[in-house]
């Protein structure tokens, strides 16, 4: 299975029709993507995830420009296409961080509004709906969740995803470059703690004075790091064996040894501390 991931820069003076036909030209005219499986692009990538004074004029009904440019790519180059996220806006007027999957046909595989809205040093929590429920379907044959940026500190919501059936899960994100380790450690632990491929595509450039991180990396369920972009614009393309995952459950069975149901409650006598830890 081979994996296209593209760094955006979303530049505060360009426009989201500039961008979409900009980043069009370059997926179109890349000939590396005739053979990729599955082209991963960042969140919020259209809008810009840091251009919260735009959001209510940027919003996009769910069947609107990003979605169209995807189905177009998707349908052209016969691969499925992982749009990153835009800002949508519902038959209720509220908004939401939306990613889709296409696929070849151009059909949509699966959706998902973000679940976990940032709100250290971003409005989004302010401004957006979250979502209620998981995104799930096959790409490529495998079982593939989707999840977005902020997502990745909660592993809770990993474990939802493996439990209705994911091997492999997909991230984009607007994730900034002072917190890039933070990046690499979720993306890495979450990978290995799941058994899952993790594949996360991070946006590059500077939006409303903050840098975005890049190095969009492809984690193995064994934590090798199949492939770490830079920091600037640009594909990056990785190879992933689709089975992996499944073997290495077979092998190493950690998720079947999993207890905490069968874990006594909080109120039990026989979790009640002793005065000395008290």
């Amino acid at each position: 299975m081979r994996i296209a991931l593209l760094q955006i820069a979303s530049p505060d003076d360009e426009s989201v029709a500039e961008r979409i036909a900009r980043v069009g030209h370059a997926v179109l005219s890349e000939t590396g993507l005739r053979a990729a499986d599955l082209l991963v692009l960042p969140e919020m990538w259209t809008a810009g995830y840091f251009s919260f004074e735009q959001y209510a004029t940027r919003a996009e009904p769910f069947e609107g420009p990003t979605l169209g440019a995807a189905r177009t790519w998707a349908v052209t180059l016969q691969t499925f296409v992982h749009l990153g996220s835009f800002v949508e806006v519902d038959t209720e007027g509220r908004l939401h961080n939306t990613s889709v999957v296409v696929g070849p046909d151009g059909g949509v595989v699966t959706r998902y509004r973000k679940v976990h809205l940032f709100g250290y040093g971003s409005r989004e929590s302010e401004l957006l709906t979250p979502g209620d429920g998981l995104g799930l379907g096959p790409v490529v044959g495998p079982a593939t969740g989707i999840t977005t940026c902020y997502d990745l500190r909660f592993p809770e919501l990993y474990r939802s995803l493996v439990d209705e059936g994911a091997e492999q899960v997909v991230v984009c994100a607007a994730w900034p470059a002072a917190r890039v380790e933070h990046w690499r450690l979720f993306t890495s632990v979450r990978a290995v703690e799941q058994q899952v491929s993790l594949i996360a595509c991070n946006a590059v450039g500077e939006q409303q004075g903050v840098a975005l991180a890049g190095h969009s990396r492809v984690v193995a369920p064994t934590g090798e790091v199949l492939v770490e972009a830079g920091a600037d614009e640009g594909f990056t393309y990785a190879d992933l064996d689709p089975s992996l995952p499944r073997r290495l459950r077979a092998e190493f069975p950690a998720l079947a040894d999993r207890r905490w149901p069968a874990c006594r409650p909080a109120h039990d006598p026989m979790n009640t501390p002793t005065k000395e830890y008290a």
